[in-house]
């Protein structure tokens, strides 16, 4: 076990844990941070999509330790009152229907759009693709990243 400091959501933490425990596992088990969802367990279904330094990581397969000190930021951090521009395209195209993905999917499409302000169709379903829905709202999550595009400054 270690104690580790860590950068979460512009708050700092400390967990006692193995070196080796999925990022994943410290926000959800030992911070309370449950906005971040398990989906797979090995980085394909995109549902633990986080952002370390800003760019978008899969949580369930990044050991604690390798956060050092780097800034993670969660589903909760993404904005303090749910307006940031995903967010907010996410509701109005109202994207999710049983939501249980879309924690990662607005994260990785936050991380996109910092990166790409203006993405084309092809560059958004590209980026977007690795992340899965079993709900198949890959037309609306389209929308919704072009929408936000378009408000994104």
């Amino acid at each position: 076990m270690a104690l580790l400091k860590l950068q979460i959501n512009n708050r700092s933490y400390e967990a006692d844990v193995e070196e080796d425990t999925p990022l994943l596992w410290v926000l959800r088990d030992n911070l309370g941070l449950v906005g971040t969802k398990f989906g797979c367990g090995i980085a394909q279904c995109g549902a633990c999509t986080v952002h370390l330094d800003g760019e978008a990581v899969r949580s369930c397969v990044l050991p604690v330790s390798a956060v050092g000190k780097g800034k993670v930021t969660t589903i909760e951090g993404l904005s303090e009152n749910g307006d940031h521009p995903v967010q907010k395209a996410w509701e109005e195209v109202d994207v999710a229907q049983c939501g249980y993905c879309q924690a990662g999917q607005i994260m990785t499409a936050a991380a996109f759009l910092k990166k790409n302000p203006k993405p084309t169709d092809a560059q958004i379903v590209e980026t977007m693709s690795g992340n899965l829905c079993r709900c198949g709202t890959y037309h609306r999550i389209k929308e919704a990243v072009k929408s936000a595009a378009s408000k994104t400054k």
